[in-house]
C-alpha cells in the first residue's frame, strides 16, 4: 500500500434548495421562546431535579434566533438586490 487515499470519482455538487428562510428562522425562534416562556413557571422543579439548564437553553435559541432572523433578513435582501440588478442591466 503506498498510503495515498482512496480516490472516489467526482460528481458535481447539487444545487442549494432554496426556500422561505425567513420564514423558517422566525418560526423556530418563536418555538424557542414559547419553550422557555411554557418552562419559566416550572423554575422551581427544574431547579430541584438540576435541569435549569433546559430553561437557559430555550431561553438562549430564541437570542440566536434572534441574530438569525437579522442575518437571514441581511441575506434575502441582498439576494433580491443581487437579482434586480441583474435583470435591470441587461
Amino acid at each position: 500500500m503506498t498510503g495515498s487515499p482512496t480516490r472516489y470519482p467526482q460528481r458535481e455538487a447539487p444545487e442549494p434548495l432554496e426556500g422561505p428562510v425567513v420564514g423558517t428562522i422566525v418560526g423556530g425562534t418563536i418555538i424557542w421562546f414559547v419553550l422557555f416562556l411554557v418552562q419559566l413557571p416550572f423554575y422551581g422543579w427544574f431547579s430541584d431535579h438540576g435541569h435549569t439548564w433546559w430553561i437557559w437553553t430555550c431561553l438562549a435559541g430564541a437570542g440566536l434566533g434572534l441574530i438569525g432572523i437579522w442575518y437571514v433578513r441581511g441575506r434575502d435582501a441582498a439576494l433580491k438586490r443581487a437579482a434586480a440588478e441583474g435583470t435591470s442591466g441587461t
